[in-house]
């Protein structure tokens, strides 16, 4: 089905973590000359508006419902156009104003040698349903495709597209019509997938909706502009990994991510699951990378620095490059602290989770996890502990799944800090700790 590609693991920033629903024109302006002055040459290139960029005033709370009235009418307004599809709101993005849409604002992002993308929410809004609106190119109405059935449960502003009444495509085509209008090179589709603390249970309880993102995926590939589809929320189930593959980029494999470390821990158990089912052109997604300034308008907790300590953000990343998840970055950008720009300017880590191949896990023992990947003439091993109170030591050439690989290659250089590594002798690793190293074949 898919016709555009998307060969690596997307790089970039999405606006959710630092301002959640209430991002403005001028904060995302300034993560965008951020991104363009320190990481666009390093492959950092997606800038992205997280979601109710059409509510004018949504606060800092983490969903801003709609009050509605006993004719089912919202308030307030979210801003749409005469055919109920939503339009950036002008009070937060002046540039819109007049019907102009996202495309000075995309026209801006390309500018800087960017790209643009935006979230949606799947479905149609209520308040065009409630007005009845006209389907562009159709005969349809928004009252005739609606499914009242079919809601968010997180969030009441849209209602569900049901795929199989005449105009349901229709509207999302015109949906994609308007979008490319715009320049948009990335959309992140949410309330599709499964919402469950651990993917693969019982299929009756699974609330992945295939047919909207069918719809979805048909209308983002009928135009000639390539746009990356990322699928949201998570975790998306494995039972659906080949439908998944088949009408998206990229999906969420896992709940919205945040700066603890049960939430960390609790990724390694998601990329498990989902360690063969990578394919190029197909990413399951770890969701984002909260370093720096976050939730200054919400939506998780008050403004604050990551919680995490510097060893857990090494361990983060660790993973993230060995697995080749997508790498979205969700803080405040100017505010961003040296350690964690170090980071995530390390050009050899994100080489690896751009190209590297043969990503798995080796080795787990609960504590001591060890996985493996490799890129060019180097093989590169990672030892995780995710033990709360001791540290982990041992002698990796002794290991028997080690034993081959480090049999010419007594010496391992950590890529995060340069420390060169007898493989032969005793290691030790500290809880929460991970050790990166890069080993010549």
């Amino acid at each position: 089905m898919k016709k555009f590609e998307c060969p690596a693991p997307p790089m970039g920033w999405n606006s959710f973590d630092a301002f959640g629903s209430s991002v403005t024109e001028e904060q995302f302006k300034a993560n965008v000359d951020y991104i363009a002055e320190h990481l666009r040459d390093l492959g950092w290139e997606y800038a992205v508006i997280d979601f109710c960029w059409s509510h004018p005033s949504p606060g800092a709370v983490a969903n801003p419902d709609l009050e509605y009235d006993e004719t089912g009418k919202g308030s307030p307004d979210l801003c749409m156009d005469e055919y109920g599809r939503l339009l950036p709101h002008p009070g937060r993005f002046p540039s819109a104003a007049d019907g102009r849409g996202f495309k000075p604002l995309a026209d801006y992002v390309h500018s800087k040698g960017l790209k643009f993308g935006i979230h949606i929410m799947r479905g149609i809004p209520r308040n065009a349903v409630q007005a009845d609106m006209p389907v562009k190119n159709s005969s349809a109405t928004a009252a005739s495709i609606a499914d009242p059935a079919s809601t968010c449960r997180w969030l009441n502003h849209m209602t569900g597209v049901d795929m199989t009444k005449e105009g349901a495509q229709d509207y999302y085509d015109s949906v994609f019509e308007l979008y490319r209008s715009w320049d948009v090179d990335y959309i992140k589709a949410d309330d599709l997938t499964y919402l469950h603390p651990h993917p693969g249970l019982d299929p009756k309880d699974d609330q992945y909706a295939e047919a909207e993102i069918e719809g979805i995926s048909r209308a983002l590939h009928k135009g000639d502009r390539p746009m990356v589809l990322s699928l949201s929320c998570g975790p998306t189930p494995l039972t659906r990994a080949d439908h998944v593959k088949t009408y998206s980029h990229m999906w969420r494999i896992t709940l919205d991510f945040w700066d603890n470390w049960d939430a960390l821990k609790e990724l390694f158990y998601y990329a498990r699951c989902w360690m063969d089912k990578q394919e190029i052109h197909c990413w399951p997604d770890a969701d984002m990378i909260p370093f720096g300034k976050i939730s200054l308008c919400g939506p998780k907790g008050s403004p604050r620095y990551s919680g995490f300590t510097d060893e857990e953000k090494i361990t983060l990343m660790s993973l993230l490059v060995m697995y080749r998840s997508p790498l979205m970055l969700g803080g405040n950008l100017p505010e961003i602290d040296d350690f964690s720009l170090n980071l995530l300017t390390n050009k050899e880590a994100l080489e690896l989770n751009q190209n590297g191949s043969g990503s798995r896990e080796l080795f787990n023992n609960g504590d001591l996890l060890i996985w493996v990947s490799e890129r060019e003439k180097k093989r590169y091993l990672a030892f995780f502990n995710l033990g709360e109170k001791y540290s982990v030591s041992f002698i990796p050439a002794e290991r028997s799944e080690l034993k081959n690989m480090l049999k010419n290659a007594p010496f391992g250089r950590d890529i995060w800090k340069e420390d060169l590594i007898n493989l032969t002798e005793s290691v030790s690793i500290q809880p929460h700790s991970t050790l990166l190293l890069a080993i010549e074949k």
